[in-house]
């Protein structure tokens, strides 16, 4: 982000026919241009991913589902 401030930036290409697609659905809203509206998206998900990375794997339930399983099956 702190690069972002300082105004470095890279190019990333997508196909013309997505950039297009993307240009018809920013119309009248509040996004300026598609990399404005890519960049956004992008941030969107990579933040999801980078929450998924880091919470557990399995919730409660899942746990107490898997430990009856096991100890139905005799393992504990």
């Amino acid at each position: 982000m702190n690069e972002e401030r300082k105004g470095k930036y890279t190019t990333v290409s997508i196909p013309t026919t997505l950039y297009n697609r993307i240009k018809d659905l920013i119309k009248d809203t509040g996004f300026t241009s598609v990399s404005q509206y890519v960049t956004y998206v992008l941030r969107e998900i990579v933040a999801r991913h980078e929450e998924e990375k880091y919470s557990e794997p399995f919730t409660e339930e899942d746990k107490e589902k898997i430990i009856e399983k096991l100890r139905r099956l005799g393992y504990i």
